[in-house]
């Protein structure tokens, strides 16, 4: 049976960082109700496995990972720019911003959003990604500078 102290744990992580979980988990499934599902299916697995928690990185990116591997068993055969465009979000101010971001790369989407949707650290994307943290820098340059250019064609 898991430590009492580490479910404690995971669900204060959870009650307090839900939303920035439920967007990242959207970022991969392309989808809200499959993203909602896969916030509660990766917490779910995090309780069950709590006693599987090594300490190496911290217990909210070990969270993070149960998340991702919910996200990306749940994620829509389809493609994240076509769940994008026919969600009915054309009018949202951000749209634009979504779906450049739903262009790039899977690992550049994923570096992106875990740096600055859910604020974690290079280790901890490192950890979470099981990549290099020099990885995660290159990975998160590469996307600055692919968001650049889409940005120059348009003013261009």
């Amino acid at each position: 049976m898991a430590d009492p102290d580490a479910w404690a744990s995971i669900e204060a992580i959870y009650r307090a960082d839900f939303v920035r979980f439920a967007r990242f988990a959207r970022a991969v499934t392309g989808e809200r109700e499959s993203a909602l599902e896969a916030v509660q299916e990766g917490f779910a697995d995090a309780l069950r496995r709590a006693d599987r928690w090594r300490g190496s990185g911290t217990l909210e990116a070990w969270i993070w990972t149960c998340v991702l591997n919910r996200a990306r068993k749940s994620r829509p055969a389809r493609s994240p720019d076509a769940t994008l465009s026919s969600n009915g979000c054309a009018h949202e101010p951000d749209h634009d911003l979504r779906a450049r971001l739903a262009a790039l790369p899977e690992r550049q989407r994923l570096v992106v959003f875990l740096r600055y949707f859910a604020d974690l650290g290079y280790a901890d994307i490192a950890a979470l990604l099981d990549i290099e943290v020099g990885t995660v820098s290159a990975t998160l340059h590469a996307a600055h500078a692919a968001l650049r250019a889409q940005l120059r064609e348009v003013s261009a």
